[in-house]
């Protein structure tokens, strides 16, 4: 089992680049990190941690801008998104993101996507929070054409253009992979639809019958990595026996002193557990 790191890159913690340093020099595999465009100060849907909505989320980093600073001084590290809000993201142009990302890093993107939570900050972008699933479906299904063919086209209830010429292409053949983020049954369908990877949470239950699930429905081994996996010997020890291929321990967002003495933590339970 492969160990990364999961958190929010924001303008008051650490840079994204000194991270993405310190993650390989340590032997991290991967970094994945959130995405917010904004918060709207009504507040009205609840977060789902409870409690006040925590800072980070109002400071977030564009997540394509800051995995390609870390891209550029890294060799190694997986550079994904936990998730992308593929709901917030016109089609055409996340493709692009995407695509570049992948050629600049060498093919080494983990496009990790889900519906969002925050019904205020998809209706800004012009989303109905009641479609939202039907519409990420649609854009990934796009963004795949746009992937893989010389000469895209699309036509949804959703997503409609004409044949469109649009590179780069990506590294990776057919494209990066989609991991899917979240437990619910539209998930697990999505990864078998056209996931490349299933990102589920720590502390999801049954997470190994779950697992078992996932690659049941899809037929064939999906990988998994779990995003923001507690650090927790005992549960580490029990998704590497449910066939877990990454944990992806959470970092707080701190300054750069205190997140590089919070992952020489981590670098030792993961030596301990690789």
């Amino acid at each position: 089992m492969e160990f990364g790191i999961s958190t929010f890159i924001t303008d008051e913690g650490i840079a994204a680049a000194d991270l993405g340093r310190a993650l390989e020099e340590r032997d991290f595999d991967a970094l994945f990190i959130a995405e917010h465009t904004h918060i709207p100060a009504s507040r009205e849907t609840p977060y789902p941690g409870g409690g006040d909505l925590p800072r980070i989320y109002y400071r977030t980093l564009d997540p394509f801008v800051a995995l390609t600073a870390v891209a550029a001084v890294t060799e190694r590290l997986v550079v994904g998104t936990g998730i992308a809000l593929v709901i917030e993201r016109d089609p055409i142009t996340t493709a692009k993101e995407v695509a570049s990302l992948d050629v600049i890093s060498g093919g080494r993107v983990a496009f990790g996507v889900g519906a969002g939570w925050n019904r205020e900050e998809m209706r800004n972008h012009g989303t109905d929070p009641a479609t939202r699933g039907a519409l990420m479906d649609e854009r990934i299904r796009a963004m795949r054409e746009i992937w893989t063919a010389e000469t895209a086209e699309f036509h949804g209830q959703y997503v409609d253009f004409d044949p469109i010429y649009a590179w780069p292409k990506p590294v990776q053949q057919p494209h990066p992979p989609i991991y899917v983020g979240g437990e619910s049954e539209r998930a697990i369908a999505r990864v078998a639809e056209y996931g490349g990877g299933w990102l589920p949470r720590g502390g999801t239950k049954n997470l190994g019958d779950l697992v078992a699930k996932v690659r049941d429905r899809a037929g064939w081994r999906v990988p998994v990595s779990v995003y923001a996996a507690p650090r927790d010997p005992a549960v580490i020890d029990s998704y590497a026996a449910a066939g877990v291929d990454r944990a992806l321990f959470y970092l707080p967002t701190h300054p750069r002193d205190e997140s590089l003495r919070r992952l020489d933590e981590m670098t030792e339970l993961a030596k301990r557990h690789s």
